[in-house]
């Protein structure tokens, strides 16, 4: 094959990536904008921190957005206000989240204030974020769910158990929405563990280190490696669907 006879890659225009003012949630943001895409910030929160994230994008056309996930109503006011500005959506990045560090052992702590509230906005949020923004995805070219998982869903070993059983239901729903959503999105689970964030409260760089050493790449994963995974499945995974992609330094071995 020549490479005058090479198909182009797709090239998204405007993607949404919730948890998008720090971590994984930006380093996504700036991996699609470098692409050409047009990105809405969705935060929910860090109002201040989004606006900096969307000073430093590539291009133009970007927004921050308040997105609470764990409330159906600020999702439908989001994904109005993207209808009005955009009128379509190419990708959705489904970053945004929260845990309670509980440790496993101590089934006590885990209350069920803590355990519903981890649930909600790790695996209830991420669907009514699909949900809703459904329409406008099938308005898109090559559109695309890209779930952030965990690697804590297939090792059981995580921030706590509830956040475990949330990641394992988020990769569950990206298998049986795959199959629902065919043949128009494609939907995928990028699966990451201790990436370099502070996402964990209280977790620190020395643990890790620790963590890394034990790993076969011996490596800590940074933001970036995960968004560089989730390009991948918006790019160059355009035959695949349904799958988890373990973002881990091989950890799941």
């Amino acid at each position: 094959m020549s490479s005058a006879e090479i198909p182009s890659l797709p090239t998204p225009e405007v993607a949404l990536v919730t948890g998008a003012s720090s971590g994984i949630g930006r380093a996504a943001a700036l991996r699609l904008a470098a692409l050409g895409a047009k990105v809405i910030v969705g935060y929910h929160s860090r109002g201040d921190a989004a606006e900096e994230v969307v000073r430093s994008l590539k291009g133009e056309g970007h927004t921050a957005m308040r997105i609470a996930i764990d409330d159906t109503a600020s999702v439908e006011e989001a994904a109005h206000s993207v209808e009005e500005r955009y009128g379509k959506l190419d990708v959705l990045v489904n970053c945004g989240g929260a845990t309670t560090p509980v440790p496993a052992n101590d089934l006590d702590g885990l209350t069920d204030e803590i355990f519903d509230r981890t649930v909600t906005v790790n695996l209830r949020g991420p669907f009514a974020m699909i949900r809703v923004f459904r329409p406008l995805l099938e308005r898109g070219s090559s559109p695309v769910i890209v779930n952030i998982s965990s690697i804590a869903a297939r090792t059981g070993v995580g921030s706590s158990l509830a956040y475990c059983a949330a990641k394992s239901g988020l990769d569950a729903l990206t298998i049986g929405l795959a199959k629902v959503l065919a043949p128009k999105i494609r939907v995928f689970s990028v699966s990451p563990a201790g990436v370099d964030t502070d996402f964990v409260p209280g977790r620190t760089r020395e643990q890790l280190e620790k963590t890394a050493e034990r790993l076969p790449l011996r490596r800590i994963t940074t933001p970036d490696d995960v968004a560089r995974a989730v390009i991948a499945c918006v790019v160059h995974l355009t035959s695949s669907t349904g799958i988890v992609v373990p973002v881990d330094e091989g950890r799941h071995l």
